[in-house]
């Protein structure tokens, strides 16, 4: 049965914590996802993901937004991959990977150009701002809507917009920078 998440959200509220594990389950994958490319690192990002899920547990009660738990608990994850980002970034290299972008940007070319491409995509992604290249994902990895990164982010739609604007041209720049070279 596929049970809606705000049923899932009032039986655990009610006291039925099971309900929970449905919750997790549906949206564990896809927050691991992002978390791994925005941190470049599976165990640094399953960390993420498991204090998303307790944090979001502990306030569930606040989950009333307009969208729902999944970009409610998204939103959470956001916040704590920032949070994490910034001490990485204090403490070594952060590094993004996107298999899924790689792969359709290296389909149609030879395997070692294809390795080549995926190194320059890595290093381009990895040199955008975070605030440019967390929007780029949520947009064109994650394949949200202005309106849901806005709910996701907190951040204004026009400004995302701007973002994501800045984060192609840079991409762009930074890729042909690194096929000259």
């Amino acid at each position: 049965m596929n049970e809606s998440d705000a049923s899932l959200v009032r039986r655990v509220l009610e006291g039925e914590s099971r309900a929970y594990e449905v919750l997790v389950e549906r949206y564990r994958s896809r927050l691991g996802r992002y978390a791994v490319r925005m941190l470049g690192n599976p165990a640094d990002a399953e960390d993420v993901v498991q204090d998303t899920f307790v944090r979001a547990y502990r306030s569930l009660a606040r989950c009333n937004g307009d969208h729902g738990f999944g970009p409610w608990v998204f939103g959470i994850l956001v916040n704590r991959c920032r949070t994490y980002a910034g001490r990485l970034a204090r403490t070594r290299k952060v590094l993004v990977s996107s298999d899924a972008a790689f792969d359709a940007a290296a389909s149609g070319v030879s395997p070692e150009r294809s390795e080549v491409l995926r190194d320059a995509i890595h290093r381009a992604l990895e040199r955008l701002p975070q605030e440019q290249r967390e929007a780029f994902l949520l947009k064109h990895v994650e394949d949200m809507s202005y309106e849901m990164m806005e709910s996701v982010t907190g951040v204004r739609a026009a400004t995302l917009r701007m973002r994501v604007f800045r984060a192609r041209d840079e991409l762009r720049r930074l890729l042909a920078e690194a096929i000259r070279d």
